[in-house]
């Protein structure tokens, strides 16, 4: 049974975020899902919750695992919410797990400061959109720069999916994952700012930094992310 490989993209964005990973598993003929959050993408006229969040990512492992084991993937937001998932009392069929740019819990003054940024870009005549681009177009590569907005961009969602957040026990949820566990953090990601906490408690993940890199690392260096998606699928192959 072939490895098959589950996609949580990030808050904003949808699957549509990870274009070069699905082509590039596609051409070693791995499975591949890459799941829209409610929300998000195809389903932007849901309601995010946390539940809904959760079934869906749900849904997509066991449809997964159906086929082969399951190599779990989370970008941001969709990584937290997969380190609750692959963490919880009762472990889902999940063979290995790699959380990128989400080594940070959401809560406090830093989660307050994330939503007050948000929010004043929200209220910009064009809720900030002409600065995203300019921030995209000066970093991503052109091969990946149209992915991150291709499914559209969530702004009705962020500020829900950024409270609801507050609540999950990520620390709780890493003591108990005990399957293979990559932290893939960009150089320059502000979200690192709890990854020597992180890799304290789930001891036995490994860390990979990537130099020059910002949060979006799967875009913005996506043939490292790939290279680092065929480790953990030889990890799987060889356990």
């Amino acid at each position: 049974m072939r490895v098959q490989v589950v996609l949580v993209h990030g808050i904003r964005t949808s699957a549509t975020m990870w274009r070069s990973q699905v082509e590039h598993l596609g051409r070693r003929g791995i499975g591949v899902h890459a799941v829209d959050l409610p929300g998000h993408g195809s389903r932007m006229s849901e309601p995010f919750t946390l539940e809904g969040a959760f079934a869906t990512i749900d849904e997509a492992v066991l449809r997964a695992a159906d086929r082969g084991p399951v190599l779990l993937a989370g970008h941001s937001m969709g990584g937290l919410l997969s380190i609750e998932y692959a963490g919880r009392a009762e472990p889902p069929p999940v063979a290995a797990f790699i959380a990128a740019s989400c080594t940070a819990i959401p809560r406090g003054v830093g989660l307050a400061t994330y939503r007050t940024l948000a929010g004043g870009f929200d209220r910009l005549p064009d809720r900030g959109m002409w600065m995203t681009n300019r921030v995209l177009d000066r970093t991503l590569p052109p091969e990946t720069r149209a992915d991150f907005g291709a499914g559209g961009y969530a702004l009705d969602a962020q500020d829900v999916a950024l409270r609801s957040l507050s609540v999950l026990d990520l620390l709780a949820a890493l003591e108990r994952i005990s399957v293979p566990l990559w932290f893939i953090n960009g150089q320059y990601d502000q979200l690192r700012v709890n990854e020597r906490l992180f890799t304290r408690v789930a001891s036995h993940a490994e860390l990979i930094v990537v130099p020059r890199t910002t949060h979006l690392v799967t875009a913005m260096r996506p043939g490292v992310f790939n290279a680092l998606l065929n480790l953990a699928i030889t990890t799987i192959q060889e356990t």
